[in-house]
This record gives C-alpha cells, sequence and structure tokens, in this order.
C-alpha cells in the first residue's frame, strides 16, 4: 500500500495483517509479516459491481469478486428483528419493490423503512435498479431487466460469500463494512454497532485471526472511538467524512477536513473516506486541481480512501475513469471506491 511505502509508523502489524494475504483456505494468524503481499493502491467495489448490477445484491459481489476488487463494500441496516443486513438506504422505496408488497407498510412521511421489516419480510422482496424520487432509473444505461430476481441478503450472508469465493478462487479479497447512522437507529431503540459486532464475532473475526481482510467505516466519530473502547478493534477503522448538507451527524466535517481536524481523528482511526467533490475541485488545462484536504491528511499521516468513482458520471473535465483513478493514484491516495471495480 501507498502508505506503508511512505513510512506511515503508526500503523500496527494488525493493520497490516488486515490489508495483507490471508489464507484463502484457513483461519490462521500470518507470523511472518515478510511475507504479506503489500499492495500499492485498493481498489474497493461500491456496493460491489454496482455499475454492472444492482447495488448489494448477492450478484453484484459475486461478479466484483470476479472482476479483481481488493475489497468489496457492504453498507450494514437492520431489520426489525434486529439482524444486520446489506443495504444503503434507511428505506426501501428507491431499490426494491415494497409498495406493491406491502403497500401500506410506509410511515407517515410515506417511505417504507428497513427497520419497520423483519428478515422475513425483507427477504420476501426484490431489489431493483436504483431510481429518484420521480421513479426514474438513476444510471440508466445500467442494468436494467426487470424480470430478474435480487434478494435482500444478510451481513452474515456476505461475509461468508466473500470467504467461500475466496477458497475457490484463491484469492484474498476483503470486505469493507460500513455501520450505517448508529444514532438514528439509537433513536429507534436499536444499537446497530453491537449487532453487527455480534455478526463479525460469529463470522471469525476476532484479534489474531481475520477470514478476510477487513476495514470498518462510519461516519460517527464516537461509533469509531467506541470500537476501539469497548470492543478493542485490532483491524483498521476509517472515518467518512461527509459534506455538511448531507445531515449525516451533528459533526462539522467541515472542521475535520482541517489539518486540526484531521490531526483529531488520526487518534482513533487508520484512514478517511473523503468524497470525491471535497477532493478534486476541478481541472484545469488538462490537469486536475486539488483541494489541501488531501494534504492536510498526508501531513497527518492518514491514508485516503476516495468515494465513489463512476465511469458514467464523471465530473466535469475529466475524459475516463482511468484518467480519474490514475490521477488519484499519482496524487498519493491509498484508494478508491467505484461501481466500475475492473475499469483500473
Amino acid at each position: 500500500m501507498r502508505f506503508i511505502t511512505k513510512n506511515y509508523s503508526a500503523l500496527t502489524a494488525a493493520w497490516l495483517f488486515a490489508v495483507g494475504a490471508v489464507q484463502a483456505q484457513t483461519v490462521e494468524p500470518v507470523t511472518n509479516l515478510s511475507t504479506i503481499e503489500v499492495r500499492d493502491f485498493i481498489d474497493v467495489a461500491h456496493r460491489g459491481a454496482s455499475g454492472y448490477l444492482p447495488e448489494h445484491t448477492q450478484a453484484s459481489a459475486v461478479m466484483a469478486h470476479a472482476l479483481g476488487a481488493d475489497y468489496i463494500e457492504q453498507d450494514v441496516q437492520l431489520s426489525r428483528d434486529g439482524i444486520p443486513v446489506v443495504l444503503h438506504d434507511h428505506y426501501l422505496d428507491e431499490i426494491s419493490d415494497v409498495a406493491d408488497v406491502f403497500p401500506k407498510r410506509h410511515r407517515p412521511d410515506g417511505k417504507y423503512y428497513v427497520v419497520d421489516f423483519t428478515l422475513k419480510h425483507l427477504q420476501q422482496l426484490t431489489l431493483k435498479p436504483r431510481v429518484n424520487d420521480k421513479g426514474e432509473r438513476r444510471y440508466p444505461q445500467r442494468f436494467g431487466l426487470a424480470t430478474t430476481s435480487f434478494k435482500v441478503q444478510t451481513l452474515a450472508e456476505h461475509l461468508a460469500l466473500v470467504k467461500e469465493l475466496n477458497r475457490v478462487r484463491g484469492t484474498d479479497t476483503g470486505v469493507y463494512i460500513e455501520i450505517k447512522s448508529p444514532r438514528w437507529y439509537h433513536q429507534q431503540d436499536y444499537d446497530i454497532t453491537a449487532a453487527v459486532m455480534r455478526v463479525l464475532e460469529d463470522a471469525g473475526y476476532k484479534e489474531g485471526a481475520l477470514p478476510t481482510p477487513i476495514y470498518l467505516q462510519s461516519f460517527d466519530p464516537e461509533t469509531l472511538r467506541r470500537l476501539k473502547r469497548q470492543y478493542h478493534i485490532d483491524y483498521p477503522l476509517v472515518q467518512l467524512i461527509a459534506d455538511n448538507s448531507w445531515n449525516e451527524s451533528s459533526v462539522d466535517y467541515d472542521a475535520l477536513r482541517t489539518y486540526a481536524g484531521m490531526e483529531s481523528l488520526s487518534s482513533y482511526a487508520e484512514g478517511v473516506g473523503l468524497w470525491l467533490g471535497h477532493v478534486l475541485t476541478g481541472v484545469k488545462d488538462g490537469e486536475p486541481q486539488w483541494s489541501d484536504v488531501l494534504s492536510n491528511a498526508q501531513r497527518a499521516k492518514l491514508p485516503v480512501f476516495v468515494y465513489t468513482l463512476r465511469a458514467d458520471d464523471l465530473p466535469e473535465g475529466v475524459e475516463s475513469h482511468r484518467q480519474l483513478r490514475g490521477w488519484l493514484k499519482q496524487a498519493g491516495v491509498t484508494g478508491v471506491f467505484s461501481d466500475f471495480p475492473d475499469k483500473k
């Protein structure tokens, strides 16, 4: 990885292990760190290979694995019976047929929330390509076959799937898990962090032995601190930084993007996830223009992951996904989240 070659000494051997090669057929700790493969750039499949198949479906995860993604992302929501499921949004309206299957199960705001449905009910739904609030497909050129049935998957199922694909393919693809909106879930009387940790522990993600490489990420700083303090996590944690207008939490993300902010989060996180719109400010005379946030992170010795690259939705002035990925790599970024993990 790029940050290792720059001698970011604050990272631990556990971090190296989580990033490096895990034995495909056994779950045993690595004892010789010199044998670990160190990648110079990491490609994370954003919600699976979501540029080709509906996001967070089993098929999308399998395709991402086959396309050679280094990590596959799992966003986590909770069912009514407290089971972690792999979905990005609190609600189901834009990515499923919930309004057809359970027309009366919406809240007063008209939305159908994941947490209002048991796993059994969630599994009756069919996942579809994402639509906007007008019901129009967000990315019209992507997969759109309505007769194909994609189902909601649990986090446990996704973890088992990646592990088994690693075994049969002889690879070390990792998982990149986001704990979604822990404060919102607390308001609903759920502890999503504890629920995720139970699944991880049951799947064998314990001190000294990991079934696959793993990152955990969250937009909420207190959640990451809790993972260190209560669960003694020894694999890498990544602080996601949003735009304040997204209302991800009460945190001032503008302040976190400063050098002082980066220094503060380096006390509990081993990396930072930055939105592409905060990193690339434009293209001038064919050259990328970067904001100060990259240098702030580098000064704080924090590896940077940038989200999200989309070959069918490029920033103005960018000619191709490959060009954008190459620019970010040259700028010292550790890795990127992409809907198209094969476009390198």
